[in-house]
């Protein structure tokens, strides 16, 4: 996977730069690790499904810009994610989108989490938002969990390992690759009006060169369902450590080729991505 240096948690002190780095040292075994962010991710999953269900609830503040939201549903998911992980793994660092500060451990291992991926889709009642919970081994993804309450489907990966949906394996992706006029691709717009505003120039460039272009509003739910093979490729502006961890790790794990260029995450089949690369370039 290429640097992504605009992919930062940024927020956080101590922060990892990107997802790569030295791995550190850690006794623990990664299939447990899965078996943690599987239980947070799902433990919180179903506290946003019963209150998604409950009805439509306002944002109570915003956070980088005043389009971006956060929510008790938020708050709630994010404490009921650290208090799990914080029982099971007491030593391990822990950084989230709500908290920003990363909380640094002993262990060598840090989880990054997004406890809900899609808040604006939450809070209008839109049903395409998601859990996001993967765990670092120095900056690098070791394993990850992707969980979508309402859809019923749960994207996990361990790196080196296959990516799996609901505990089937994804058919690896390395050589699926459509013409650029055949790709259906995803993207989504940050909240920063300027990065926005170069966004959809770009967007307006690529619809009259591929498929068609979706636009759903949560980017770790993209990153999995392009995984999939739902989507044929992805990219994205403006970014977080917490909003791709997982999913990108999932992505890779699918034998998708992952790598920043102009300031945005690109994810496809390695035989498409040259054309999307001069097409975003300009």
């Amino acid at each position: 996977m290429a640097d992504l240096p605009q992919l930062r948690a940024s927020d956080g002190e101590g922060a990892g730069d990107d997802l790569r780095g030295r791995p550190a040292v850690s006794a623990a075994a990664p299939e447990e690790l899965l078996d943690v962010a599987c239980a947070a991710a799902l433990a919180a999953g179903a506290l946003l499904r019963a209150r998604f269900e409950a009805g439509r609830e306002p944002a109570i503040a915003s956070k980088s810009t005043p389009t971006d939201p956060v929510s008790d549903a938020d708050l709630e998911s994010q404490r009921a994610i650290r208090e799990l992980i914080s029982g099971r793994r007491p030593a391990d660092g822990f950084l989230a989108e709500e908290e920003g500060a990363d909380q640094g451990g002993s262990s060598g291992l840090r989880w990054v989490v997004d406890p809900l991926d899609g808040t604006v889709n939450f809070l209008y009642g839109i049903p395409q938002w998601c859990v996001s919970v993967a765990v670092l081994d120095g900056d690098r993804a070791l394993a990850g969990v992707v969980h979508d309450p309402l859809g019923g489907e749960t994207f996990t990966a361990l790196r080196g390992g296959p990516a799996s949906c609901n505990g089937r394996e994804l058919a690896a992706r390395a050589g699926d690759a459509p013409t650029l006029a055949q790709s259906l691709v995803a993207t989504g717009f940050s909240y920063d009006s300027e990065l926005r505003a170069r966004h959809g120039e770009l967007v307006a460039r690529m619809v009259p060169l591929v498929r068609d272009i979706r636009r759903f509003g949560a980017a770790a739910l993209d990153l999995t369902w392009t995984a999939m093979g739902r989507y044929d490729a992805f990219y994205e502006r403006g970014l977080k450590l917490w909003d791709i961890a997982a999913g990108v790790l999932v992505c890779e794990c699918a034998g998708l080729l992952v790598e920043e260029i102009d300031g945005g995450l690109l994810v496809a089949p390695p035989a498409l991505a040259p054309e999307l690369e001069r097409l975003i370039a300009g």
